[in-house]
């Protein structure tokens, strides 16, 4: 089983009559194989499934509409076995709904030079029929992925599964819901946006819900219930005993318990995989979940904290096109700076870290929270793990969104930090902190952002595009000059683009 399950891609072969019913059955064979083939590899996340060969504009648009109408379908591999007149696709493009890429390879690898005749260059035209193909996805505008490559090549097949999870966070985006419990934090900009828009450009759903709401449904967890959950800490983390001896942390780490289960069952029933929260706004709950929060995101929850509900939804999104995957994906926040031999970024947050994005054993400690209720509240404790990393903010501009990535390289903090209750992560913006944080401001990113080990910059360009949002990469070639005339020329391309 592959890690997505029951999520497909489509593989499907464009050719025609011309060849005759003989040289369509090998063009039929070779596709079938190719899909499996693809789909044997363990480079390939998701099946790819044959459609078979498609030989008019009727079968065409048949094979596109039943793509945009299958749940479990989540986009198409699209390549032309011999040469398939490109205005035959036509109507089945500009119908299509569903995100396709181009796969412009061919059956065989090398040529057999000794026995080359026209029957093959015939059969194994895709050199020829790709570029056909091409112009009209090219005529239409339309944005799609192209894999040049033969299909058996281990960086060819890691492209498609690029790809493909981009596909499957893009499916994930179309019946995505998002919980916000309560409102953003106040007088804050950027965590705000339009939601109406965002529906419109990415397909999510984002509810609003009182605290009563969810108080309820916490409310109604029983001791039983809190005490199972308990056990399952002791399993999962390191809780010194003094926690269990304790009764006012005790309490506290009951209290964690109740909002996970409080939360998690509210979600279920309302078929939410994203939430958010605000310090500002906790009026009938016991405190700002931490642990609960935590724990949630580990099991695959989006979230974004003051109300950030575009950064809930991007974190679900890139949890799901992650999946399988060795990284994790959080929540973060730059936080603070070090200003040293080589600039760093403290990352943390109040108490919202995934433990997703360590490779270490948390610690659950209870600990004063100083902001917003101030209480003492349970939480996980932990450093993210080293390693390339990729901090993601989406923005509204107001007349269009726009997704910006950083890379960035995770390092060990220099010295432990005994008196930081909170997760954290230590990176190293690319090209530099001077450098990375200038391009961030000009180009409007969020304090808060999406931080992920599990994908790769190319994978989130390719939801971008599925998007049709723009998108800015800060990178080790970034120098800002050059950034700034190219959210220049954004600005000019997206205007246009839109129409009057």
């Amino acid at each position: 089983m592959k890690v997505y399950g029951d999520k497909k891609v489509w593989f499907v072969t464009g050719s025609q009559h011309l060849y005759g019913p003989a040289m369509l059955k090998e063009v039929a064979d070779n596709s079938a194989k190719i899909a499996e083939g693809l789909t044997a590899s363990d480079a390939l996340s998701a099946e790819i499934v044959s459609k078979g060969v498609v030989t008019t504009p009727e079968e065409i648009l048949d094979v596109c509409q039943a793509a945009n109408s299958d749940k479990n379908c989540v986009g198409l591999i699209l390549w032309m076995h011999t040469f398939s007149p490109a205005k035959m696709w036509i109507a089945g493009l500009s119908a299509l709904s569903k995100p396709y890429m181009h796969l412009h390879t061919q059956f065989g690898a090398e040529l057999p030079w000794a026995d080359i005749n026209m029957h093959y260059m015939n059969l194994n035209q895709s050199a020829h029929g790709d570029r056909e193909f091409g112009y009209i996805g090219t005529r239409l505008r339309q944005e799609r992925k192209v894999v040049v490559g033969h299909w058996q090549r281990e960086s060819v097949q890691q492209q498609v599964d690029n790809w493909v999870r981009a596909a499957m966070g893009w499916h994930e985006s179309h019946t995505l819901k998002v919980a916000r419990f309560g409102d953003n934090m106040r007088q804050v900009a950027v965590t705000e946006g339009d939601k109406v828009s965002a529906q419109i450009q990415f397909g999510y759903e984002v509810h609003a819900f009182g605290l009563g709401d969810l108080s309820a449904a916490c409310d109604k967890i029983t001791d039983s219930e809190i005490a199972s959950q308990l056990e399952l800490y002791k399993q999962e983390y390191t809780i010194d005993a003094a926690v269990f001896d304790d009764a006012h942390q005790l309490e506290m780490l009951q209290n964690e318990a109740r909002l996970e289960l409080g939360m998690e069952r509210f979600m279920e029933a309302g078929n939410f995989k994203a939430f958010t929260n605000c310090f500002e706004n906790l009026t009938g709950l016991s405190g700002l979940p931490g642990l609960a929060t935590q724990r949630l995101m580990s099991k695959g929850y989006g979230y974004g904290g003051e109300g950030d509900w575009k950064t809930a939804a991007m974190n679900r999104i890139v949890k799901v096109m992650s999946k399988g995957r060795t990284g994790g994906t959080s929540f973060m926040e730059d936080y603070t700076y070090h200003f040293g031999a080589t600039d760093q970024v403290l990352g943390a947050h109040m108490l919202e870290i995934c433990p997703s994005i360590t490779d270490a054993k948390p610690e659950v400690v209870v600990a004063p929270h100083t902001i917003g209720i101030k209480k003492d509240i349970a939480r996980l404790l932990f450093t993210g793990a080293s390693g390339p990393a990729l901090n993601i903010s989406t923005i509204d501009m107001g007349t269009r969104f726009r997704i910006i990535v950083n890379e960035v390289e995770t390092v060990a903090p220099p010295a432990d930090l005994p008196n930081l209750p909170v997760a954290k992560a230590l990176w190293e913006p690319k090209p530099s902190l001077e450098v990375a944080g200038a391009a961030w401001i000009h180009a409007g990113g969020a304090h808060h952002s999406v931080y992920t080990q599990g994908i790769t910059t190319e994978q989130v360009i390719d939801f971008a595009e599925m998007a049709g949002v723009e998108l800015v990469v800060i990178d080790e070639n970034t120098n800002i000059r050059e950034f700034k005339q190219e959210l220049r020329h954004n600005a000019v391309f997206y205007h246009l683009s839109q129409g009057i």
